[in-house]
Order: structure tokens, then C-alpha cells, then sequence
């Protein structure tokens, strides 16, 4: 990762993964890993996720919330920060941990174990990163996601089959 800090970072369609970052000064920020760039942030990557979802109209609380409503996952939940470009992050370990980071389901191409506590993630574009986090446990999350994501864009796919008649708030 590149060492140089920006103040602020929005979440895209290009976000591949925010990254913890701790050090033994104790600030904590994040390194953002996109398509075709890198660069940290002094902001946790739970916070950039948080300010994610309230960009399109949701906390991360009330997203972790729709999660456990749509398919009952209530630890380490996926999120959608956005299902229409396709936004969908899991966590790596508990998202109040400090040392959480959020990996973006569409751009895994594959996972390999590095040892019994470490995952090596292959993005789509060929670049990789190494996380504090077993490969059983990285299995379980995107498998997850793949699983919430599916039943999320179903619903999604009903109501648009419905049709234009369908209004939520009917003209007075």
C-alpha cells in the first residue's frame, strides 16, 4: 500500500477493499484498495462504511439490520451499501473491532490459505491482499454474502416484475 494519507475518501463502485491499518502509535486509519489506485485515510474503515450507507439513505446499523431481516445473519453481517451498482462488503472480523476490514464480494476472484490465521485475497484485476483472518472464517463470509446478496436482488427483481402501476404512495 501506498503511504500517503487523504483527509476524506467516498466509497465507489471501484472500492475492492478498505483496509485496516494500526500502528504502534495507536492511530488507526484505513488503506482503500480500488480498481486502479491505492492511498490511506485517518478514518477507520468502519466509519467509511457507515458514511457509505448514509450517502445512500441508510446507516450501517439499519443495513447490518435489513441483513438480519432478509436471511437472520446477525454476527460479522454483509452489507449492501448500494445492490443497484452492485456495492456488497463483508466484514473480516467483528465490525467493532478496530482492526476490521471490509472486502467488496465483487471483486473476489479467489481466496488462498496462507497459514491457519491468515487469508491471501485475489482480486479480479490481479492484485492481491493478506488478512489477519483464516481461511474457513473468509470462506464463511463471502459464501454469506453470495447467499444475502442473492435474496436481496430476487427481492429486488419482484418488485420491479410488478410493474409501473405500482406506486408506494398513491397520488392524492
Amino acid at each position: 500500500m501506498n503511504n500517503y494519507y487523504s483527509l476524506a475518501y467516498e466509497i465507489t463502485p471501484f472500492t475492492m477493499a478498505v483496509i485496516a491499518q494500526y500502528g504502534k502509535s495507536a492511530e488507526y486509519g484505513a488503506c482503500i484498495l480500488e480498481t486502479q489506485e491505492e492511498f490511506c485515510v485517518k478514518t477507520s474503515p468502519t466509519k467509511l462504511i457507515d458514511h457509505a450507507c448514509k450517502s445512500f439513505g441508510a446507516s450501517l446499523k439499519g443495513r447490518q439490520d435489513g441483513t438480519r431481516d432478509i436471511c437472520n445473519i446477525t454476527h460479522k453481517a454483509p452489507i449492501a451499501i448500494d445492490p443497484t451498482s452492485g456495492m456488497y462488503f463483508f466484514p473480516t472480523i467483528s465490525p467493532l473491532n478496530a482492526k476490521c476490514s471490509w472486502i467488496a464480494h465483487s471483486y473476489i476472484d479467489q481466496m488462498r490459505i496462507v497459514d491457519s490465521t491468515h487469508t491471501e485475497v485475489l482480486f479480479k484485476n490481479g492484485k492481491s491482499i493478506t488478512v489477519d483472518v483464516s481461511y474457513g472464517s473468509m470462506l464463511n463470509q463471502t459464501q454469506r454474502t453470495a447467499q444475502f446478496r442473492y435474496l436481496l436482488d430476487n427481492r429486488i427483481k419482484y418488485l420491479r416484475r410488478q410493474g409501473p402501476d405500482m406506486v408506494a404512495e398513491p397520488y392524492a
